[in-house]
């Protein structure tokens, strides 16, 4: 019962992660590409530059967390 549960979680938490990725590359990159919408959130959604400015603005702080781990990591294995 536990493996049966813990599969229907796994799923579950990836199906969530392909939706909610999904949806950034709609509001990031197609939502510039494709013709303007009709619908009011999707017009919202496509004049946002949150989401444009959000990932460039993330990588450096991803950078330097990967390093400080990295050697973190390091530091405890030889200490």
């Amino acid at each position: 019962m536990a493996l049966a549960a813990n599969r229907a979680m796994g799923f579950a938490l990836v199906a969530v992660g392909i939706t909610l990725l999904a949806g950034f590359l709609y509001a990031a990159v197609l939502s510039k590409a494709l013709p303007p919408p009709d619908n009011w959130f999707l017009l919202a959604i496509r004049n946002d530059r949150y989401y444009c400015l959000l990932v460039p603005l993330t990588v450096p702080v991803i950078i330097v967390a990967v390093y400080l781990h990295w050697m973190s990591m390091k530091m405890f294995k030889h200490a």
